[in-house]
């Protein structure tokens, strides 16, 4: 048999198995954060808090009952260590915005109730800049800021 002629049977019954999945849904749909349940693209777009916090409904106030926690260097922008972390009372959800980043808002974590308001993850900084932990408390955009210097930048 023609190699060629092997590879091209083979991929056509890949490609027949894999549309059979799809078109019987046993295949997972793709999650893109597009076409997530709430998801709002003028608040992805937002550059500044106050922005981010007029397209969320809430008035923005500076509070200690938010902190975010960093290295005060970080190496490489590709992959920053941030911890998110609130005591203020009624926390319903915790953000993290870079304003000097490409997309200002990193992410934003909506916490079940009775859940603890902390959240660890990396991000991406294109450069030297403020980190904002947001913490939601009832109709108020609570924040909180620390610097983290950027030496090789991780968003270009």
């Amino acid at each position: 048999m023609n190699p060629h002629r092997r590879t091209i049977l083979q991929l056509s019954a890949h490609a027949g198995a894999t549309g059979l999945l799809a078109s019987s849904g046993l295949l997972p749909a793709r999650a893109l954060a597009s076409n997530a349940p709430g998801w709002n693209e003028a608040l992805f777009k937002a550059t500044r808090l106050e922005d981010i916090a007029r397209l969320l409904g809430l008035s923005l106030r500076q509070s200690q009952g938010v902190g975010v926690v960093g290295p005060n260097i970080a190496e490489i922008g590709a992959a920053v260590p941030v911890e998110v972390q609130a005591s203020a009372a009624g926390v319903d959800m915790l953000g993290i915005a870079v304003p000097k980043n490409p997309v200002a808002l990193v992410g934003l974590f909506v916490l079940e109730p009775g859940a603890l308001p902390k959240v660890a993850t990396r991000i991406k900084m294109a450069q030297s800049s403020h980190v904002y932990a947001l913490a939601r408390v009832g109709k108020e955009l609570l924040f909180s800021r620390t610097f983290i210097k950027v030496t090789v930048g991780g968003c270009g």
